[in-house]
């Protein structure tokens, strides 16, 4: 059988999307997939020939994104509109990854996939242009937005946290921006399902379209914070004081939205699928970093 292709090397989700699908999982990252020479994308692609691909890869750091536009654009816009040209033509799925950042945070609810996006900086427009450049292109194709990603591997808030917590006794910690905590290995194990159930089923029209996956549950970046250190104290790890500040008091090139809470009842009725509790998944996580 052909197998997935999954975008990017390193990446979290790339990452725990391998460990959960063992062979049946075929990354491809720079130098072999280069989101920067995008002439090259859909040869590469054509050669591995898959039955599916996972657009994992994305530029995301939001705030260096800033500075850099162009490299931003190619690699969530201009790339995973090849990605879905290439899924259109050759008549296969592509689940696309999206981000929150596509919201302003202002509705003051959890966002519905119906609401308008209004990005507030360079990251969110970028992704955004890549959602619809991936409905444009007639492929059948799910776009997933989630958020908050964390995980035992890579780089994420959760091991800035545990990694900050040995080297200072007290931290300030933005308590004024909320949203829902999303454990990569999660968010890997059901977008599996989904290829699974379209292996099993065939294709159905009714999974086309944009959805909304992440953890169950919300917080707040002091709360996920203090959430870690508590639970990192059973391990014995260092436990610092936490400050909590204002997006005020912490400036940054890009403006994060304040609520970039995202609804998943559209996801979990579609596909049947419901994400764990952040808090549990955060304990599996926490467990895993300091049980090494």
């Amino acid at each position: 059988m052909a197998p997935i292709l999954v975008t990017g090397t390193s990446g979290q989700l790339a990452t725990l999307l391998k460990q959960l699908g063992g062979a049946d999982i075929r990354l491809a990252g720079r130098p072999e997939l280069d989101f920067e020479q995008q002439d090259a994308i859909p040869a590469v692609l054509a050669k591995i020939n898959p039955r599916l691909i996972i657009n994992a890869a994305a530029y995301t750091a939001v705030d260096k994104a800033e500075s850099e536009p162009e490299q931003a654009d190619r690699a969530n816009h201009l790339a995973p509109a090849l990605i879905a040209q290439y899924c259109a033509k050759a008549d296969i799925p592509l689940i696309h990854v999206s981000t929150d950042y596509v919201f302003d945070g202002s509705k003051g609810s959890p966002y519905l996939e119906t609401d308008t996006p209004s990005p507030t900086g360079v990251y969110g427009r970028t992704k955004l242009a890549g959602e619809r450049a991936v409905l444009a292109s007639a492929a059948k194709a799910i776009i997933l937005r989630t958020s908050w990603v964390y995980s035992s591997v890579g780089k994420n808030f959760v091991l800035t946290m545990l990694n900050a917590a040995q080297k200072v006794p007290k931290l300030r910690v933005v308590a004024d921006q909320r949203g829902c905590p999303t454990n990569a290995a999660d968010l890997a194990s059901a977008i599996l399902s989904i290829v699974c159930r379209i292996d099993e089923q065939g294709w159905q029209s009714h999974f086309s379209g944009v959805f909304h996956a992440t953890g169950q549950g919300e917080t707040t970046w002091h709360g996920l914070a203090s959430a870690v250190f508590e639970l990192g104290a059973r391990f014995g790890a260092a436990v610092p004081e936490v400050e909590a500040i204002t997006t005020s008091d912490w400036p940054t090139p890009a403006r994060r939205p304040a609520d970039s809470r995202l609804d998943g009842r559209n996801f979990t009725e579609t596909f049947h699928i419901s994400l764990p509790l952040w808090q549990k998944s955060l304990a599996g996580v926490v467990s895993e970093v300091l049980d090494r």
